[in-house]
């Protein structure tokens, strides 16, 4: 890319997340009446449901907390997280010290999920927020959960099985992922410590060393105990837009660790995602694809989402920048064209989250259970923040 487009970009990315994604929630996002967050919203903001998602909480607190770190020291970004904050250390944590997946508006319990997400998002909240704040009590927290999570994961039995195990063993690539991103902001906000880097580079040999499938050019989502392959639709499912993410997971390590020999790896992976995600008929990064390019067992595999799309703009613009390839800079354009020919809302703001296989909006939803204020404006940030960068080094 030539320094007339990365200023282009740059543009884009800047005035995106401060014009338009940062002025839609901050004016419309905060419960005054019960504290944390009202984010289920239309497309225009109106509200549809004030239940209210932890793991979508955690998020959120994340980022009002990353703006105050990254971009300007602002009270009003510091007290939105701290609403959040304060609401999640109420309501959120069960007597055994886990957390609740899904509250009512005042903060009573709904849901409380066998998986550890909602876990790793209270800990990348509490980080970023004790960074801002310099408080050693959040870090402290944010230590305990993250211990916590680590011997829910790797103790067998602590959290009931979906399924027989004595009958078939699986393990998810969601898992590895999800450690080695918060084993990064702990360590940011907290500085570093052996147990982390012991977690993410055993997390980082979990997904070359199982998940990744170089006989099959793919990343897959669940393998058996041992990391190989089973051979059913569950097993054969790729998830282009995890795998794309933990490729810039990885190439985040890898510069932290000024180890460049993980940025290849990190590149097929992204390669590998692209090239079996990308819809050749519609333009755009399918939801879900079989490795065997056989019909894909989840119902939505055709749908196009937005976060995709966001972690793939990042990791292409972080490849570049990395090798100077200029098949990343190619992949990007493609991207990049479809993903704001489609995804933004010309006439409300942010992005729509949800569209059919030809573009075509699916749900109106800006935000929801899962699609939060997160993705997009995480990508805004990064995007931005690395292409100054880039720009910097072309003199």
């Amino acid at each position: 890319m030539d320094k007339k487009r990365l200023l282009e970009l740059r543009d884009i990315y800047r005035d995106g997340l401060l014009g338009d994604t940062i002025p839609f929630w901050q004016s419309r996002i905060i419960d005054d009446e019960y504290g944390g967050y009202l984010n289920y919203r239309d497309a225009d903001g109106s509200l549809l449901s004030t239940d209210k998602a932890v793991w979508v909480l955690g998020r959120i607190v994340w980022m009002w907390s990353r703006f105050y770190n990254e971009i300007e020291k602002r009270d009003d970004w510091l007290e939105l997280a701290k609403h959040g904050v304060d609401f999640m250390l109420k309501h959120a944590f069960d007597e055994d010290g886990r957390m609740f997946y899904l509250l009512t508006r005042d903060g009573r319990p709904i849901r409380k999920r066998r998986y550890l997400f909602t876990e790793t998002f209270g800990v990348v909240a509490l980080a970023e927020y004790g960074r801002a704040t310099g408080s050693d009590e959040m870090i402290q927290r944010a230590n305990d959960l993250y211990r916590l999570i680590i011997k829910y994961h790797t103790t067998p039995g602590l959290l009931e099985p979906k399924i027989f195990t004595e009958t078939r063993q699986l393990k998810g690539h969601a898992m590895p992922m999800i450690l080695l991103a918060m084993s990064q902001v702990l360590r940011e906000a907290s500085g570093s410590d052996p147990f982390y880097e012991q977690v993410i580079t055993s997390s980082m040999d979990e997904v070359f060393g199982e998940f990744l499938k170089p006989e099959k050019r793919c990343l897959l989502e669940a393998v058996q105990a041992d990391g190989s392959i089973l051979d059913t639709p569950e097993g054969r499912t790729v998830n282009p837009g995890h795998a794309i993410e933990t490729s810039w997971f990885l190439m985040t390590e890898a510069r932290h660790r000024n180890d460049m020999s993980i940025v290849p790896r990190a590149c097929e992976i992204l390669e590998w995602s692209l090239e079996i995600g990308w819809d050749s008929q519609h333009g755009g990064i399918l939801y879900f694809v079989d490795c065997d390019g056989k019909a894909p067992e989840p119902y939505e595999h055709e749908l196009k989402l937005w976060w995709p799309h966001n972690e793939a703009l990042y990791a292409l613009l972080l490849a570049h920048h990395l090798t100077g390839d200029a098949k990343w800079s190619d992949w990007y354009e493609r991207v990049h064209e479809w993903a704001f020919a489609h995804f933004p809302d010309k006439v409300n703001g942010e992005w729509f989250g949800y569209l059919r296989r030809d573009g075509t909006v699916s749900n109106t939803v800006k935000s929801n259970h899962w699609k939060g204020p997160f993705h997009l404006p995480r990508m805004q940030l990064y995007g931005w923040k690395i292409l100054e960068e880039m720009i910097q080094a072309k003199g």
